[in-house]
């Protein structure tokens, strides 16, 4: 199978929104007509402030169609002992399209990711996995979180 694998530029950000869109459709269900105008508006505003700065995407092509995608987005706060420079970030949008999964393309895509938060100094990467997922993560390293004396809590605003 003849795969290119590349970093995004801002001439993929029609093809990172159509991916992200087709992602959230898999995981979550099909978006309503207004979810889907939301994500699309943020999209446009986000990825060409972001990309290539503080969010990276590698994409796998296949004949000029981006079959898959990794994203990554960077954190930078005040650094601690868990995370020494500061800089931390998560992944996202681990997708590859039905017909062209388990054939080494996202571990290909996830391991120039994770080589590209090192050459960053990010101090860690996290994710959610899926049940799907999980063994491919733990293949690249991936650990599940260990319990700490803090309650992860969240406020939900809209």
């Amino acid at each position: 199978m003849d795969i290119t694998y590349r970093k995004a530029s801002h001439k993929d950000i029609d093809a990172l929104i159509k991916l992200r869109l087709d992602y959230l459709a898999e995981d979550r269900g099909e978006l309503s007509k207004d979810e889907t105008e939301a994500v699309v508006n943020q999209l446009m505003y986000y990825f060409p402030k972001h990309l290539n700065s503080d969010f990276i995407a590698f994409l796998a092509e296949k004949d000029g169609q981006v079959v898959s995608t990794v994203y990554m987005a960077v954190a930078e706060k005040p650094a601690n002992p868990a995370f020494i420079t500061g800089k931390t970030a998560t992944i996202l949008n681990v997708f590859t399209y039905p017909e062209y999964r388990r054939k080494g393309i996202a571990t290909k895509l996830l391991t120039m990711m994770i080589n590209k938060a090192k050459a960053m100094n990010i101090s860690y990467l996290e994710l959610s996995a899926t049940e799907s997922g999980r063994l491919l993560y733990e293949k690249l390293g991936f650990v599940r979180k260990q319990s700490s004396k803090y309650t992860e809590m969240r406020l939900e605003l809209l």
